[in-house]
């Protein structure tokens, strides 16, 4: 019986197109007879620097469980694109969406560090951060789920099932902006929110968290993809997504209500609470 090949991720993020891009130049300027030995040695030098750095840190941070290496692996698998009609943009689904080990673990060392109970996660996809953190909340922690695709939140739904935490987590399917109202009138205020997604609404869920209560005065709001493949601050055209995050990003630093940092963690992550 042959089993079908997994392909690999292709890079999303800003530091996987800049090492790949580096590879390609490199590879191409070692045909070229008329360029310097000492040139093509250091283009070489720099293009392993950017290649080595990720899997290097993936080697080297903590392992991800066997049941979020299931999910990793029956995400790949899927054939995402046959779930959409031919001229879909901006709704579809792909296997890049996942947030991954490395990141993976960053929100468990969030979690952990605040001794988070209650967590919020507006966009699911197939739900491997919001396996990742319920791995890490007490047994009687919460983590509650938005997912507006219900194919991608009975995907993650079969993935909970199968691990020892999942009983942790409850997913909401609709639309985030209509959930996060009903939520703010039934749920206790979250001691952590992620953020990850359809990145027009980011603007509006952040100013529903800080307009109600359900971020308590304590709480960590974690927004992903922030630096969108290097689109907000590359110079050109750019997607809707990109456009998006730029205008996040612009609007979070001018207001008052919060104090935030960026970091290069995959495709950007922003850390935000109350000023």
């Amino acid at each position: 019986m042959q089993t079908s090949k997994i392909a690999a991720p292709r890079p999303v993020t800003p530091h996987g197109i800049l090492a790949e891009k580096l590879e390609m130049l490199a590879q191409q300027v070692e045909s070229f007879s008329t360029v310097d030995y000492d040139f093509k040695q250091a283009l070489k030098e720099v293009a392993q620097l950017a290649s080595g750095l990720e899997p290097y840190i993936g080697q080297h941070t903590t392992s991800e469980s066997l049941a979020l290496k299931a999910l990793t692996q029956k995400t790949q698998s899927e054939n995402w694109p046959q779930r959409f009609n031919a001229g879909d943009t901006g709704n579809e689904l792909e296997q890049e969406m996942l947030s991954g080990h490395t990141e993976g673990q960053f929100l468990k060392a969030l979690i952990h560090g605040m001794q988070a109970k209650r967590v919020l996660e507006i966009g699911l996809f197939t739900g491997y951060s919001a396996l990742a953190m319920a791995e890490e909340l007490p047994e009687s922690g919460v983590l509650i789920a938005c997912e507006l695709d219900a194919y991608a939140a009975s995907f993650a739904q079969s993935c909970f099932d199968s691990s020892a935490h999942g009983h942790k987590i409850r997913v909401e399917v609709g639309p985030a902006i209509e959930t996060l109202h009903t939520l703010a009138n039934t749920e206790s205020p979250f001691d952590f929110v992620f953020i990850d997604a359809n990145k027009d609404g980011y603007v509006a869920y952040l100013d529903v968290l800080l307009e109600s209560e359900l971020l308590a005065p304590h709480g960590l709001v974690c927004v992903d993809n922030t630096l969108m493949q290097g689109q907000p601050y590359m110079p050109g055209d750019s997607t809707a997504n990109g456009e998006a995050i730029a205008h996040f990003n612009k609007t979070i630093a001018a207001d008052p209500r919060v104090q935030q940092v960026i970091l290069p963690i995959r495709d950007g992550v922003t850390l935000i609470r109350r000023s």
